[in-house]
């Protein structure tokens, strides 16, 4: 009897991506100090080229899959107030969410105070002015053009998720109205749904690649001691504010799910991963589609949670808007009471939805909402140097929290 040979440890895809981090922290920190300036800069922009490649496959199929499977999970629901009911189920999660984590993030930032007192030298405003611009077309018109499409191949052409969920959800509802007649089209779509979650094995080959691109071309141009060293008080407090988001996320998973909690957290350990090293929560879109259905979440409400969630449900960056805000306020010496941090609270509630897809969509939001309470915006440069850091943390945090708001309502639904 010839025994089954049993896969490489190096085979797992998370083994494979931790591997590529260290190797990318490696790289990246021994181009630093043994290269100029200019030499690292241009191996910087050359090596985070793997990532972008990466991260644009990904891109190239999250429009088609949140199309494809959120049109058959409601065509399979099959009835307007199931629909509602789940609708209404995850948008009551996903605010409840987003207000502990804003007021974790307040809590922290008022308790251990990172910006009071602080002076940071040689802090680039100029840096700030892309992130600024933005604030611009930051309205209430703005706010709706991200949620209603105007063209679906626009929406599909620039993966604006939320868009592409308002037309899915109509397209999804017609469908389940004609019954027998619209089967033909939502067999195909389930069909191409299947295809596209096959590509993702595909393109999540590229993953460790990417990983190692971006970690490498951040460490090349960026003193991580002298950062630490500079940022330490903020960076600490940051990871403190965060670290008790996730014991809140996991002791509110333990609550709802049990002993497959633990389960659940081994599923979506290698999307956490990629999170983190590509500071990119879209980037495992398609990979979190498919561990989830794995875990034994019916493919219905998964299509129609994640999507949702990846526009109503940042966890990390709420968290974090909270606290730059404040933190930029008390960097100023601008003295907000606890009524008007609640007041920003709310604000930021509103306005951070519903602008998923926008590059650097935390600072964004950051930036507008410091405009709101006269704040310096270009205050923003302050925190600039330490964002990407801190973007892998929180990123990694967005994706846990989906997961977890999709297992939950999931079960909720006996589903």
């Amino acid at each position: 009897m010839t025994q089954e040979k049993k896969p490489s440890v190096f085979a797992n895809l998370t083994v494979q991506i931790l591997i590529a981090m260290i190797a990318g922290i490696g790289l990246g920190i021994f181009v630093h100090q043994n290269f100029d300036a200019t030499a690292a800069k241009d191996f910087s922009s050359y090596i985070k080229i793997l990532a972008t490649i990466f991260i644009r496959l990904v891109q190239m199929i999250i429009a088609p899959l949140v199309f494809t499977t959120l049109i058959v999970g409601i065509a399979k629901l099959g009835d307007i107030k199931v629909v509602g009911r789940i609708g209404g189920k995850a948008l009551g999660w996903f605010f409840t969410a987003s207000l502990i984590s804003l007021l974790i993030g307040m809590i922290w930032v008022n308790v251990l105070e990172p910006g009071a007192g602080l002076t940071l030298g040689n802090i680039d405003t100029a840096s700030a002015s892309e992130v600024s611009a933005k604030t611009a077309d930051f309205s209430a018109q703005h706010f709706i053009e991200h949620i209603i499409p105007k063209s679906l191949f626009e929406a599909l052409a620039t993966n604006e998720i939320l868009q592409i969920v308002v037309f899915s959800i109509f397209f999804g509802l017609a469908a389940a109205s004609m019954g027998d007649h619209s089967k033909p089209i939502i067999k195909a779509l389930d069909t191409a749904s299947h295809i596209v979650l096959k590509m993702v094995n595909y393109v999540m080959k590229f993953a460790p690649v990417g990983v190692f691109g971006a970690i490498a071309g951040v460490f090349a141009v960026r003193d991580f001691s002298e950062l630490m060293l500079t940022y330490a008080k903020f960076f600490g407090s940051f990871m403190v504010g965060i670290g008790s988001l996730w014991v809140v996320l996991l002791l509110i998973g333990f609550l709802f799910l049990g002993g497959q909690m633990k389960l659940l957290l081994q599923r979506i350990t290698g999307p956490l991963f990629i999170a983190f090293g590509t500071t990119s929560s879209e980037a495992v879109f398609p990979k979190l589609t498919e561990e989830l259905e794995r875990f034994g979440i019916k493919d219905k409400i998964v299509s129609f949670m994640l999507p949702l969630g990846y526009s109503f449900n940042l966890d990390g960056s709420m968290m974090y808007m909270t606290f730059a805000a404040i933190f930029i306020a008390q960097v100023y010496g601008v003295h907000l009471d606890i009524p008007t941090q609640l007041t920003m609270l709310l604000v930021l509630m509103l306005t951070s939805k519903g602008i998923a897809g926008v590059p650097r969509a935390s600072l964004v939001v950051v930036a507008a909402t410091c405009g709101m309470f006269d704040i310096p915006v270009e205050g923003i440069a302050l925190i600039l140097p330490i964002d990407h850091f801190c973007d892998m943390f929180r990123s990694a945090t967005n994706v846990l929290g989906n997961a977890l708001a999709t297992a939950v309502v999931g079960k909720w639904e006996k589903d």
